[in-house]
């Protein structure tokens, strides 16, 4: 049964449209289950119906026209209790409902299990048989399995607009498909898709049109040749080196790229309207898949012989391609993973917003889109990106969706959006020089977070008081080494120099987890929680301490460093650090350098760390919480992660109590204690972080003018009001939303972006 699972998961996969899926997943499971009927009904939310939309052994007339209401028939009554339904005579339930369209009153035996996708119902798929019998709990098993798969291919048609290829109903046609990822950088954004996909990748491949059908044949043929030429330039090269039978493979090669070949079923292709890379993608995937099917073992490994010839062909095409792409007004960037490179590419007037497959928020490329202020998601796992070049997409950094063919309901409302964050945004730089300070006179600084040069300028043009997180690791991400100590001295100095007077926290090398070094690879089975942060360079003294006077030496003169230790989770290694730097000082002043030690400080991202603050203080000169992992070891939920973005919170009870732990401890051992989490930049989060104490906030540039000009509407007493109110809830979605009325009573909504996040409609939800 695996086997013909894995056979159906494939054909499904490799399948031109839904309505071909959905006909290959009817056909082939009546025959793996050996029964007489296999339909599909799907579910259309807006008008709450089912559609029989394929079927084996049931009217192929009734497609398309056979119906029920949502609670109607045994097919609603599966969609309502989300579970399957297995009955010896189906015409014996209260629910059963006959289809007259559908010629089913010969069929006794009823098995249908639910489709669902992100717990939303998108339709039933139903067995049917004659004899009077249960189906067994393998069969259950099986049906239950292939369902599953069905869901994402319906997701994906929803997405691409090919759910409407048998019609279900004129509205669905424009239905919006809503993917859930996380936010790389806030801010939103309206425009059109751009799909780029890595070079010489052939399952990233996008399925585009094209204006020039000569154009593409041209490509195609100039591609071929080079390969060709290039296969028979290496055969020649290894003629006296290689046995008869190992050369004789180029041979084969070359008669696979001949014009009667493969490249005669590309060129097919090609007439049929696909561009030249998504008509080399369709057919080499074809090739592999038959290959990989065989029985025969020497057959099955020929499967990687045509993978590495498409890959080629690939690369000579993309090579052309690639400097005649046309970039629309309003480009939303799209690809399976973003690179800088990709960034850079795009008229920087051009670009709106960056969605990413893979890459979390600590990516280099959310990064730089923080840093250049381009509302991005990152990690939608499930865009089904091949398909979208050209189509009409909202990205909604704040909140990590990816919206794509938005109905107009939702277009008009983010439109409005993006105008009022535009033209609030434009008020806001009226208080960049304005010190953060409440209507009851309380100063509350507020510093930054950078890791590029394009932080800098951003965070100087909007009056930032300092550096609460300087990623060092950033420098080390960019190069495909470790950067000498020279190079690091001089860009901490670059940075040093452009706050001073102003502190500068530099956060020492923190690898590890989901932010990786190509030429210091660390593999892990749960990086997480693994070897990452200081444990790293504690177990790397030489790395270590090249950082570290390296940060020194760029002091000189300036004495404007702080260094932060990042994952902290006992005092030993506190002591450990601290005896590092130390020596690391002696050092610098062995070589005649007049450097003063500088405040060194923990971060408290771990759970353990919590409940250690007091011990950690008395060992440092200051505390600063990292949110965003704390959340995730609290919550035990990989923030990165959009399958569980539900459960990640950070106005979690548990959280909020931890935060406030941490403030007074920190207090009563007379140290200050700052943040530099994403929470930090959340206006809404900021009023009560205030209120906790913390003494200083830490965020991108990006949200520093929102923070400020919000924290110097409200009093600390007022906060300090609703932090009374809130902390004694115990649902993180309550605690949210009632800051944000609260808020919104004050006069605070305009700059929370209420408007935004309160919106719901049968396009968000699917209800």
């Amino acid at each position: 049964m695996l086997n013909t699972l894995r056979t159906i998961v494939q054909e499904v996969s490799a399948a031109s449209d839904l309505q071909a899926a959905l006909d290959i997943i009817v056909q082939k499971v009546r025959e793996a289950m050996r029964t007489e009927v296999c339909s599909v009904y799907l579910f259309d939310s807006e008008n709450s119906t089912y559609t029989l939309m394929a079927t084996e052994g049931l009217n192929k007339t009734a497609i398309g026209v056979a119906k029920l209401s949502q609670s109607e028939g045994l097919i609603g009554q599966v969609g309502q209790r989300e579970e399957p339904i297995n009955l010896e005579e189906a015409a014996s339930h209260p629910k059963f409902h006959y289809i007259r369209e559908t010629g089913e009153e010969k069929f006794h035996a009823f098995l249908g299990v639910p489709i669902i996708h992100h717990r939303m119902i998108l339709g039933v798929l139903v067995v049917q048989q004659q004899e009077r019998r249960r189906f067994d709990e393998h069969e259950e098993a099986f049906l239950v399995t292939m369902s599953a798969q069905l869901a994402g291919v319906i997701a994906h048609a929803e997405a691409t607009g090919s759910l409407h290829v048998t019609s279900i109903s004129p509205s669905s046609i424009t239905k919006t498909a809503r993917f859930q990822g996380s936010p790389g950088a806030t801010g939103v954004s309206i425009g059109e898709a751009v799909v780029l996909a890595p070079a010489a990748d052939l399952s990233v491949v996008p399925d585009r049109d094209y204006k020039d059908l000569d154009k593409e044949l041209v490509a195609l043929d100039k591609a071929l040749e080079a390969v060709r030429e290039d296969m028979r330039s290496t055969a020649a090269k290894l003629a006296g080196r290689l046995p008869e039978e190992e050369r004789a493979l180029f041979d084969v090669y070359l008669r696979m790229l001949d014009d009667n070949a493969l490249g005669q079923e590309i060129r097919s292709r090609i007439h049929e309207g696909h561009w030249a890379p998504g008509a080399l993608r369709q057919v080499i995937q074809e090739h592999v898949q038959n290959f990989e099917l065989m029985d025969d073992a020497y057959l099955r490994e020929r499967a990687v012989d045509v993978k590495d010839l498409g890959r080629r062909v690939l690369a000579s095409l993309q090579q052309d391609e690639q400097d005649n792409i046309e970039y629309p007004d309003n480009t939303v960037l799209v690809s399976e993973e973003l690179t800088a490179s990709m960034l850079a590419d795009v008229p920087h007037n051009k670009l709106a917003g960056l969605v990413s497959v893979r890459g979390s928020s600590n990516s280099h490329a959310a990064i730089l889109a923080r840093a250049l202020g381009i509302p991005t998601v990152m990690g939608v796992v499930e865009l089904p990106y091949h398909k979208l070049t050209g189509k009409p997409m909202i990205v909604d950094g704040n909140l990590g969706i990816a919206y794509v063919s938005p109905s107009k309901e939702l277009l008009e409302h983010y439109q409005v959006v993006v105008e009022e964050e535009q033209e609030f945004t434009k008020g806001l730089e009226a208080i960049s020089d304005l010190a953060c300070v409440t209507p009851d006179h309380f100063r509350v600084p507020l510093w930054v977070n950078t890791g590029l040069m394009t932080d800098t300028v951003r965070s100087l043009d909007r009056g930032a008081e300092g550096v609460g997180l300087y990623r060092t690791e950033v420098p080390f991400m960019l190069r495909e080494r470790f950067p000498s100590e020279s190079e690091q001295e001089k860009i901490y100095r670059q940075q040093l120099e452009a706050f001073a007077p102003r502190p500068v926290t530099m956060r020492t090398l923190d690898i590890g987890g989901d932010k990786s070094l190509s030429y210091f690879p660390i593999k892990e089975d749960n990086p997480f929680l693994g070897w990452r942060g200081i444990r790293v360079t504690l177990d790397h003294p030489e790395i270590f301490l090249v950082q570290v006077r390296a940060m020194l030496k760029a002091s000189v003169g300036l004495d404007n460093l702080r260094i932060m230790l990042p994952m902290i989770t006992n005092v030993f290694e506190v002591e450990e650090a601290l005896h590092l730097i130390h020596r690391a000082h002696a050092e610098v002043l062995s070589e005649g350098l007049p450097v003063m030690m500088p405040p060194v400080g923990v971060m408290i991202e771990v759970p353990a760390a919590v409940y250690q603050v007091r011990e950690l203080a008395k060992r440092v000169d200051f505390l600063s919480i990292g949110s965003n992992d704390l959340t995730q070891y609290l919550l035990a939920v990989d923030r990165n992660n959009p399958r569980v973005a539900g459960l990640y919170h950070s106005f979690h009870p548990a959280v909020l109590q931890a935060l406030q732990k941490v403030v007074d401890d920190s207090h009563r051992e007379g140290k200050t204690i700052g943040i530099c989490g994403e929470m930090a930049g959340d206006p809404v989060a900021a009023v009560i972080l205030m209120a906790m104490g913390f003494d200083m906030l830490s965020m991108s540039a990006t949200n520093l003018l929102k923070v400020k000009w919000a924290l110097r509407k409200i009093t600390m007493a007022r906060a300090k009001e609703i932090l009374a109110e809130v902390i004694k809830l115990d649902n993180a979605m309550v605690i949210r939303s009632s800051l944000e009325l609260a808020l919104c009573r004050d006069g605070l909504g305009k700059v929370l972006g209420i408007k935004s996040k309160r919106f719901k409609s049968s396009q968000e939800t699917g209800e």
